[in-house]
């Protein structure tokens, strides 16, 4: 039997990760917002397909060039949902997400208890980001999934039709779902990053929602500006437009590779900013 010095605390034991990370998980599904969230995504692939059904889908140069050929090509959809959800819907789960990871904990007293507990820092962020990306990859998943069941149950179409003109069978077509859903999530892994990077420097998550959703729109404006190319490649924003490659034959790599590379930084930038942050932060 071991014993201690009088008036030693005695050693704490770090918490199992998986008991961790089950709450944390538990903590993020059961936030009625992100309930929300989730409803909404698997809502838009069902508004926009049935719009498409009963409309006959957007003419020739309106809007994305997906959302041109999902007319009788039902796997089209959930791609082209994606990319409509890129600019807007899924950044701002992703930021929402990330600000109640550290800064709602934070204004609500909550990761004082974190910080206090066998847990150490890096284990409390490297937690949190995987509670974000979790519900990043539900988000898209949960997208997908409608989009697929939407698109051959409202607009038609078994096989997919692919923008080179080629047609390819209903498994191979779900495969290209599959790797758009995938690459998407890389994405929009990296704007939450980005937010759980301002969340672990502020009390207040709406700040770092008003912060993430600006730098959107802003890298957004200056990806427009074909004089401010040599910018482009430093922007989070560059190239997500990139996915609707995975519906050409052969799938073109060379944006995809590079979308993934810019996303990756971008993780790793922002991780290591919120561990950084955190390592300081007064418990």
């Amino acid at each position: 039997m071991t014993t201690t010095a009088i008036g030693t605390p005695p050693a704490r034991n770090a918490a199992p990760w998986g008991r961790v990370v089950a709450a944390e998980l538990r903590w993020v599904l059961r936030r009625p917002r992100n309930m929300a969230a989730l409803l909404l995504m698997a809502a838009l692939p069902v508004v926009v397909g049935t719009t498409i059904a009963l409309t006959g889908g957007p003419g020739a140069g309106d809007g994305p060039p997906a959302l041109s050929t999902v007319a009788g090509n039902g796997l089209v959809l959930p791609v082209a949902t994606m990319i409509l959800a890129q600019t807007m819907l899924l950044p701002l789960v992703a930021a929402t997400v990330a600000a109640d990871a550290l800064a709602g904990e934070a204004s609500h007293g909550t990761l004082r208890g974190l910080l206090l507990a066998p847990v150490s820092r890096v284990r409390v962020v490297l937690i949190k980001a995987l509670g974000v990306l979790t519900m990043i990859a539900l988000s898209v998943g949960v997208m997908a999934v409608s989009g697929v069941l939407t698109g051959l149950l409202v607009v038609g179409g078994g096989d997919l039709v692919t923008l080179s003109g080629t047609t390819l069978p209903m498994l191979d077509g779900l495969a290209r779902v599959a790797m758009a859903a995938l690459w998407v999530v890389a994405q929009m892994a990296a704007v939450g990053a980005i937010a759980l990077a301002l969340s672990s420097m502020t009390e207040h998550p709406v700040v770092v929602l008003a912060s993430t959703m600006g730098i959107v729109i802003v890298f957004g404006v200056l990806g427009a500006f074909s004089s401010l190319s040599w910018l482009h490649p430093f922007l989070v924003t560059t190239g997500w437009t990139s996915v609707i490659d995975v519906l050409r034959d052969p799938v073109v790599t060379d944006n995809l590779v590079e979308g993934l590379w810019r996303a990756g930084c971008y993780v790793v930038i922002g991780v290591s900013v919120s561990i950084a942050r955190m390592a300081t932060k007064d418990s």
